[in-house]
């Protein structure tokens, strides 16, 4: 390549915006959507930022997602990869065949006609929260009142974990994603919830229930120790993404009046929406990052066996080649073939849940109040930067 390569010690995370990706980034998309980045850890790897090439890498068999072989742009963050002690059953951290057997049990679990049974369920939780919200009247912590529960309570309740128990798995959830938390810290963070996890598995072995974790304890194919790290891995991702995205998602409508509107007049956009803000927020901010397994050429630029990619989907997102104004929020636009859920093997899982829990929360939320507004300057909002997934740690509204 004929650019200099750029000695970074921090992949830039932080946004100059709040719906932005950082500047860098964009940057280096107008110069060159694959280019050689230095690690934090000395490491000669590739940063992408190309829709294309993104793309192409997530699809493609030869790269790898196993911590051992990854480096990471951030510092601490890439202490806790290579030590990383991948849980059995902690599949998205696997490549196939091992991934591939998981992900097979667990398919059939989140198809578009299970999520759509749970339609009404989600419905009667969004309802409830917008019920409690009126009753103690505004203003209120759309975060901690809305976007956080129902996810959680529909995850609870799919999974069999108790919602009792939210603040414990919340807790531990919230430091395995802060990019700030050390090795120690996520260690102790994924045992503590393992622990849990287990024990729940035992109790439901004992006594099952009309839930998914029963369900594969019933099928008998796996361990305790893997039931407890497939639970980790869905209960985390299960109610960390979808309620960032319904936290920030808001804030993106709110500081967009026009597109608030437009979504008002035309309840029918509400499945436009929700793609469109997928792609436009790309709330996953930090990598993926992959290892290349053998030598492999993008786009004219040879990958080498060991070295370490890091995917700026956020970047990606708003490639102008792949989406033509993608710096503006349009709930119009077909915002599909964006990849803030992935792509290939690893494309996330729970999709059609995230879709359902999206497209009927957003829609509730602005049925039941019209007058929702910002209670406070948007400058004052607080983000997540320092969290693996973006979004507003309080989202202050009234009505």
């Amino acid at each position: 390549m004929t650019e200099a390569t750029p000695r970074i010690a921090t992949f830039p995370v932080k946004r100059e915006r709040a719906f932005d990706p950082p500047d860098l980034l964009r940057r280096w998309q107008e110069e060159a959507p694959i280019r050689r980045m230095t690690y934090a850890d000395g490491h000669e790897g590739w940063v992408v930022t190309g829709y294309a090439a993104a793309r192409a890498i997530l699809a493609d068999p030869r790269f790898s997602t196993r911590p051992e072989l990854l480096h990471s742009p951030i510092p601490q963050r890439n202490l806790r990869l290579q030590n990383m002690n991948v849980p059995p059953g902690f599949f998205i951290r696997m490549d196939p065949p091992d991934h591939t057997r998981y992900r097979k049990l667990l398919t059939g679990q989140f198809t578009v006609r299970r999520m759509k049974l749970l339609e009404p369920r989600v419905e009667e939780i969004a309802n409830a929260r917008l019920d409690e919200m009126e009753r103690q009247g505004p203003p209120a912590d759309l975060v901690s009142a809305f976007a956080l529960p129902i996810p959680s309570l529909v995850i609870c309740e799919l999974l069999g974990v108790p919602y009792d128990d939210r603040a414990k798995f919340q807790r531990d959830s919230a430091v395995m994603l802060n990019l700030d938390s050390t090795l120690d810290e996520v260690t102790a963070a994924m045992a503590d919830l393992l622990t849990y996890l287990h024990d729940l598995v035992m109790r439901k072995t004992a006594h099952p229930e009309d839930d998914l974790l029963s369900g594969l304890i019933a099928g008998g194919e796996l361990t305790d120790r893997e039931l407890a790290g497939i639970a980790l891995l869905l209960l985390v991702a299960g109610h960390e993404t979808t309620a960032n995205m319904l936290g920030l998602g808001t804030f993106a409508l709110l500081s967009n009046p026009p597109q608030m509107a437009a979504l008002r007049e035309d309840p029918t956009l509400i499945d436009n929406a929700v793609e469109e803000l997928m792609r436009y927020l790309s709330i996953v901010h930090l990598g993926p990052i992959r290892a290349a397994l053998e030598d492999v050429e993008i786009d004219g630029h040879l990958i080498r066996a060991g070295e370490s990619v890091t995917l700026a989907i956020a970047a990606a997102n708003r490639d102008p080649v792949r989406f033509g104004g993608g710096d503006m929020l349009d709930v119009t636009r077909s915002a599909h073939g964006h990849l803030a859920f992935g792509h290939g093997v690893h494309q996330c899982l729970g999709q059609q849940l995230a879709r359902t829990e999206m497209r009927i929360a957003y829609a509730a939320l602005l049925r039941r109040l019209p007058g929702l507004r910002l209670a406070v300057p948007p400058a004052e909002v607080p983000m997540r930067s320092n969290m693996a997934i973006y979004g507003v740690h309080r989202l202050p509204v009234a009505w």
